[in-house]
């Protein structure tokens, strides 16, 4: 398990587990990101991961994205549903 920081762009990423507050892991709920949800890495910047998931791309400050966990995806068909 390692954090979505870690994968790099063009990678899915599967999430298994997300840290944080109560309030901070329904915030990241609100925007699509719960466990066994599929992530592709579209762009790393200075601060910011830019992801594609399920169909919206969504910027998050490094800060937030290393408190995401998961894996890399063994079959890359599934980053294109």
């Amino acid at each position: 398990m390692i954090p979505m920081t870690a994968i790099t762009v063009g990678e899915c990423f599967q999430i298994t587990r997300i840290g944080g507050s109560a309030d901070f892991r329904r915030h990241l709920e609100s925007l699509g990101f719960v466990v066994g949800c599929v992530v592709t890495v579209i762009a790393h910047t200075a601060c910011d991961l830019i992801v594609n998931i399920r169909g919206s791309r969504i910027a998050l400050g490094r800060g937030i994205a290393c408190k995401v966990f998961g894996c890399p995806c063994a079959l890359q068909e599934v980053c294109q549903l």
